[in-house]
């Protein structure tokens, strides 16, 4: 059986779409949800407060978004 390559994930197709405006906005004082630079930059401990539920602050993301960031995370955090 061969096995079907998946998809890259990358920040302007996949990630930047997950963080509404209104997450963007409670963020904007530390950095911007929209720029691949600063989240980038911030990876890790966005990551981290994704797995832990406390971000965003109005309720976790459903365990696939989660997935999703760490994957995109986990093959190099292409733009």
């Amino acid at each position: 059986m061969t096995e079907t390559p998946t998809e890259a994930v990358t920040f302007n197709k996949d990630i930047k779409p997950l963080f509404r405006e209104s997450d963007r906005t409670a963020m904007k004082g530390a950095f911007d949800l929209w720029s691949y630079d600063d989240v980038r930059a911030h990876a890790d401990a966005i990551a981290s407060h994704l797995r832990d539920g406390s971000m965003p602050c109005d309720g976790a993301w459903p365990f696939e978004r989660v997935a999703l960031f760490n994957r995109w995370l986990a093959d190099g955090a292409p733009a």
